[in-house]
């Protein structure tokens, strides 16, 4: 099959020990990205199996309909960036493995790494020194503090362990069969959402982004935590109402924001509204952006187009396109 990647920034793929698994394919890898629907049709025209790396290219109708030779869509996790209505119409399999049993703790890594960075000021610190300065201000501990966490899924329950071996109380907030399960782990569950914003000392989101969990953030949330708290995001900018983040860091609660996540992504503007707040700790969504995640994800999306190639897809989250009678061969 002829294969097309989309969005291979540094060109890791074709280095993984997975990549082996398209052996006989034809494959073309990009390593720039693009959203403009004619360069995108004219780059896919030929391309009969799409592999996507998360959300960062949007796969919608007008593009898809012009991709007479696409018949799968390969990827990873959560599926908000692609049409999935227009690939069941027009014949296309999308196939997604949603890992249910294995969190991503990349990110839950890059959570704690962000929320001691924010603590302790630590780009701060470094940018002052790099200047000729010396200390730049005094940062904060976690030791004793309170670690909110908001949902609690796969990588929730591996940032709450890493909260608890560093002397934190964990403090968790989410719909009541999460909340279940959290006490069941031990941890403490707040009375109510408005607490919950109030107590913490660092809260960090660990939700899916679908239509119910859209702005579940919102700007009177965000008024209620403390002047020195931090907000962590490493799941999806839209879990915030929209506008609402910036407004609030503006307005001094909470008092620092650490985000690996953004409205409209890339971000590739330096003078992006977020970016001129000192008290901000930012990366360009690095928080799956491994050689071991990547590993254990294309592992999943190559095994994908090698069961479909095989005429036995896999992980297919549009099933009635199997049932339509236009399934494209």
């Amino acid at each position: 099959m002829k294969i097309s990647i989309l969005d291979d920034y540094h060109d890791t793929l074709r280095t993984l020990e997975c990549f082996r698994k398209l052996a006989g394919h034809e494959v073309t890898i990009w390593n720039d990205h693009l959203q403009d629907v004619d360069a995108l049709a004219a780059r896919l025209r030929d391309t009969e199996a799409l592999v996507l790396i998360r959300e960062r290219t949007q796969i919608r109708a007008p593009l898809l309909r012009r991709l007479d030779r696409l018949r799968l869509i390969s990827q990873r996790s959560v599926y908000p960036h692609i049409d999935i209505d227009a690939c069941t119409q027009l014949g296309v399999i999308v196939s997604s493995s949603l890992h249910a049993g294995t969190p991503s703790y990349a990110t839950a890594e890059l959570t704690w790494a962000l929320a001691l960075a924010a603590m302790r000021q630590i780009p701060q610190q470094m940018a002052s020194l790099k200047s000729g300065k010396w200390q730049t201000g005094v940062g904060s501990g976690v030791r004793g503090k309170t670690l909110g966490i908001y949902g609690y899924g796969r990588i929730a329950s591996v940032v709450a362990g890493y909260g608890k071996a560093f002397g934190m109380r964990v403090l968790v907030w989410a719909r009541e069969a999460s909340l279940e399960r959290a006490r069941r782990d031990g941890y403490a569950v707040a009375s109510s959402k408005e607490a919950f914003f109030s107590d913490c000392d660092v809260l960090t989101l660990h939700m899916r982004l679908v239509d119910a969990t859209r702005g579940i953030v919102t700007t009177a949330d965000l008024a209620r935590m403390k002047p020195t708290a931090v907000l962590v995001n490493t799941s999806r900018a839209p879990l915030i109402e929209s506008g609402a983040l910036l407004a609030a860091l503006k307005a001094g609660r909470p008092g620092i924001a650490a985000v690996d996540v953004y409205e409209d992504e890339p971000v590739l503007d330096p003078l992006y509204p977020l970016f001129a707040l000192e008290k901000l700790v930012c990366t360009p969504h690095i928080g799956y952006v491994t050689r071991e995640e990547y590993e254990l994800q294309f592992s999943d999306i190559f095994d994908q187009i090698v069961s479909y190639a095989a005429g036995t897809p896999t992980n297919v989250v549009n099933p009635k396109v199997l049932e339509s009678g236009n399934l494209r061969r």
